[in-house]
């Protein structure tokens, strides 16, 4: 790789964390290319990308960004996971870890924030923004369809009560 290549890196990497809002570093050696790939697409479908960096490179990278304080743990065959969402990079890494040791978290940060490996799995165990979005519709819709039923309730008692009048009658 050349020295153009190597700034054009640093470059994407720089945009790459200037848009993310969490970043989780892990070791990777003994996966093969297979399960790789299966973390990558593990990682789309949570929201999330993963990269395998150069240590060198990345830190070139993180130099006067947000997640500065993750220098410190580059070392060894070291990856990289990270989303806008500040839950998916986290998420998706613990679950691939649980399933294959051979995936080891370091730790990461989200923002400004440095998280050890406790406080990435901690993080991974918070609700999706998906999740959190679907559970504040719920909270939104219960009030109208509370609305609607108390509303309806006087017109069915009267009902219920003309029909009890119509059927004593007869």
């Amino acid at each position: 790789m050349n020295r153009t290549e190597k700034e054009e890196l640093v470059a994407e990497m720089r945009e790459m964390f200037a848009n993310s809002s969490t970043v989780v570093v892990s070791h990777y050696s003994g996966l093969t290319v297979a399960q790789l790939e299966e973390l990558r697409g593990k990682m789309r479908e949570a929201g999330a990308s993963f990269k395998v960096t150069k240590n060198r490179l990345t830190k070139l990278a993180l130099a006067d960004s947000k997640f500065e304080g993750l220098v410190d743990i580059l070392s060894g065959p070291t990856a990289i996971a990270f989303s806008e969402d500040a839950v998916a990079a986290a998420k998706a890494t613990v679950e691939f870890a649980k399933k294959n040791d051979k995936l080891v978290i370091l730790g990461g940060a989200m923002d400004e924030t440095a998280l050890d490996v406790d406080g990435v799995k901690a993080l991974a165990s918070m609700p999706s923004l998906d999740e959190l979005r679907g559970k504040l519709v719920g909270v939104l819709q219960a009030p109208a369809q509370k609305l609607a039923a108390v509303t309806q309730a006087p017109a069915g008692q009267l009902a219920r009560v003309f029909g009890a009048y119509g059927s004593s009658e007869a």
